[in-house]
C-alpha cells in the first residue's frame, strides 16, 4: 500500500463531515497532531440536523445502518459509541406501502421478517427470504475487507494473493451479473423484491442494472440493521468531533480552507480566507471532489466523463398529527417501477409515478420538535442537473403540490391541509452548495466509477495530500464515508488504526 512520503506529525483535515472526523480520530489515535477546518457553523456536512422554525430537523442523510463502524472510529481514540450517542434500534427499519394497498413491514430480525411474509405475502416466500438473506449476508463478507474497506493502488491489487479468493467468492456469488434478476430469482413476489433492492438508487443505480456486488446496500439495511441516534443525526458529528477534541485534536467551525501553500509537490500550509496560515506535514481534502481539485488546482482527466447520481426534492415540515401509515421510515411505492428508475437516471424527466420517502424522526426522538408536533421529510428522487437542467425555480412550488397530494391520495387522509412546509431543497440547492450536478449522492457507482476504478485517495502530483469523502472510494453512505476516512488516514499513518469490526 502506497503512503504519504516524508513527516505526517502535524496533519489538517479540511472538511469535518463523517469521512473528515473518521480520519480525525484514526490519525488522532496515531499520535499525529490533527486540526480540522469546516466552512460550515457546525461538524457533519450532509449529515446534518438544523433548527428550522423551532423544530430540529436531519437535513442531509436520515438512514443511520453499520454502527459499527462508528465503534470502530471511537475506538482509535479509545472511547466508545455508547459513551456519546443513545442509539435507537428501528423495528421495521420501513415501512411500505404500494400501489395495490398492501404494506409490509420490514424487520432486520429474520424470525419478525418471516412471520411478516407468512401474513401478507404466504408462506411460500419464506424460504425464499431465507435464501435472499443468505446470499445478501455471504455476498457482504465477501466484499467486506478487500473491496469496500481496503486500500486500492491501481486495480491489478484485485489480483493480489490475498484478495484473489474473495475475489473468486464474490464471483461465484454474482457479484458481476445483475442485482435485480438475482434478487427476483430468490423471491417471487414483486413488492418484496422491490422491498430488497431500492437500495440500489442510493449508489446512483437503477436495480435493473446495478451489479450484483451492490447487494451489500440492501444488506446493510435489511439484515444490518437501521438505527437512530437520540437528538438527530446531527448527533453522530458532535459526538465524533467532541470525541476527537477531547483525544487532543482541534476542531475549528466557521473557518474556510482558501487555498494551499505548496512547495513542490507537497503542501506546506492551509491558508484560510481570514488570511491564517496553518502549517502541515500531511493534508486530507474531505470535501466534496471538485472542492479538493480547486483547493488542488488540478483538473483530473478520467478515460470517461463523470457519471452522478441521481439527485432529489426534499419537503421538509411538521404536522399537529401523525397517522397510522406512518413510521420512523415509510416508503410509498408508485405502480410504476423499472420506468420509474428510466424517467429520473437516463431521460432527466420527473417521476410520473413517484415512489416516496417520508421520514418521520419523531416517532423515535419526540424532543426533535417542540409543542407535540411530527416533523415530516419527504424525499422524491430527481434528475441529476446534467441529466434533466431542469427550471427548478419554476416547476418548485407545482411539484411541491403534486408530491403533498400524492401523499394524501395514498393513504394519508388530510395531508395537504396538515402539513406546514419549512423548507424544500432541489437539484439546484444541492448545486448552490457545491455539490457537482446538483445531487448530494456524488458519482453514481458505475462500473468504471467502482471499487479501484473509483478516483483514488491518493492524489498525483500532491505527495502529502490525501483525499477522503463520498467522491472517493469506498463511495456514497454513511457507512463507506466512515471508512473513507479510516482508508485515508492509513495513507498517512502506514498501518491500520484500529481493530475492524
Amino acid at each position: 500500500m502506497r503512503t504519504v512520503s516524508g513527516a505526517t506529525d502535524r496533519v489538517v483535515v479540511v472538511g469535518a463531515g463523517l469521512s473528515g472526523l473518521s480520519a480525525a480520530l484514526h490519525l488522532t489515535g496515531a499520535g499525529r497532531e490533527v486540526t480540522v477546518l469546516d466552512r460550515a457553523p457546525r461538524p457533519g456536512g450532509r449529515v446534518a440536523t438544523e433548527t428550522i422554525g423551532g423544530h430540529a430537523f436531519d437535513t442531509g442523510a436520515t438512514v443511520l445502518t453499520m454502527p459499527e463502524l462508528l465503534d470502530e472510529a471511537f475506538a482509535a481514540v479509545g472511547e466508545k459509541t455508547a459513551d456519546r450517542l443513545t442509539l435507537t434500534r428501528l423495528d421495521p427499519a420501513y415501512r411500505a406501502h404500494f400501489a395495490d394497498g398492501s404494506t409490509l413491514n420490514l424487520h432486520t430480525e429474520p424470525e419478525a421478517m418471516e412471520e411478516e411474509l407468512r401474513a401478507v405475502v404466504g408462506p411460500h416466500e419464506v424460504a425464499g427470504y431465507r435464501r435472499l438473506r443468505r446470499w445478501l449476508t455471504e455476498l457482504y463478507t465477501a466484499e467486506a475487507e478487500h473491496f469496500i474497506g481496503g486500500n486500492f493502488d491501481s486495480p491489478f491489487d484485485l489480483l493480489r494473493s490475498d484478495a484473489r479468493p474473495a475475489l473468486a467468492r464474490l464471483v461465484a456469488l454474482g457479484g458481476f451479473g445483475r442485482l435485480w434478476p438475482k434478487v427476483a430469482g430468490l423471491v417471487t413476489d414483486d413488492r418484496v423484491r422491490r422491498l430488497f433492492s431500492f437500495q440500489a438508487l442510493y449508489a446512483g443505480l437503477e436495480p435493473r442494472r446495478a451489479l450484483g456486488a451492490y447487494g451489500a446496500i440492501p444488506f446493510m439495511d435489511t439484515v444490518g440493521g437501521v438505527s437512530y441516534p437520540e437528538g438527530g443525526m446531527g448527533a453522530i458529528a458532535t459526538a465524533m468531533a467532541g470525541a476527537a477534541e477531547q483525544a487532543g485534536a482541534t476542531v475549528r467551525t466557521g473557518t474556510q480552507a482558501a487555498w494551499l501553500e505548496r512547495v513542490g509537490d507537497r503542501v506546506r500550509a492551509v491558508r484560510t480566507s481570514d488570511g491564517e496560515r496553518i502549517p502541515c506535514d500531511a493534508v486530507v481534502l474531505a470535501t466534496e471532489l471538485a472542492a479538493a481539485y480547486r483547493l488542488l488546482g488540478i483538473h483530473p482527466r478520467r478515460p470517461v466523463r463523470p457519471r452522478y447520481s441521481p439527485s432529489a426534492v426534499v419537503l421538509h415540515g411538521e404536522t399537529s398529527r401523525s397517522w397510522d401509515a406512518l413510521d420512523h421510515h415509510t416508503i410509498f411505492f408508485g405502480g410504476a417501477w423499472h420506468e420509474t428508475f428510466r424517467e429520473i437516471v437516463r431521460d432527466g424527466r420527473l417521476m410520473s409515478d413517484p415512489s416516496l420517502l417520508v421520514t418521520r424522526p419523531t416517532a423515535t426522538d419526540p424532543t426533535l420538535a417542540s409543542g407535540g408536533r411530527q416533523l415530516v421529510s419527504v424525499l422524491a428522487p430527481a434528475p441529476n442537473l446534467r441529466t434533466g437542467p431542469l427550471d427548478w425555480p419554476r416547476i418548485a412550488p407545482a411539484y411541491r403540490d403534486e408530491l403533498v397530494r400524492t401523499l394524501q391520495d395514498r393513504g394519508l387522509d388530510g395531508f395537504a391541509g396538515e402539513f406546514r412546509l419549512h423548507r424544500m431543497d432541489t437539484p439546484q440547492d444541492w448545486a448552490a452548495d457545491g455539490m457537482a450536478a446538483g445531487t448530494p449522492f456524488s458519482l453514481a457507482h458505475t462500473l468504471a466509477q467502482t471499487g479501484p476504478f473509483r478516483p483514488g485517495n491518493l492524489v498525483r502530483g500532491a505527495a502529502n495530500v490525501v483525499l477522503a469523502g463520498s467522491g472517493t472510494r469506498p463511495g456514497v453512505g454513511i457507512p463507506p464515508v466512515l471508512i473513507s476516512g479510516r482508508l485515508a488516514a492509513q495513507r498517512i499513518t502506514g498501518a491500520a488504526t484500529s481493530e475492524r469490526p
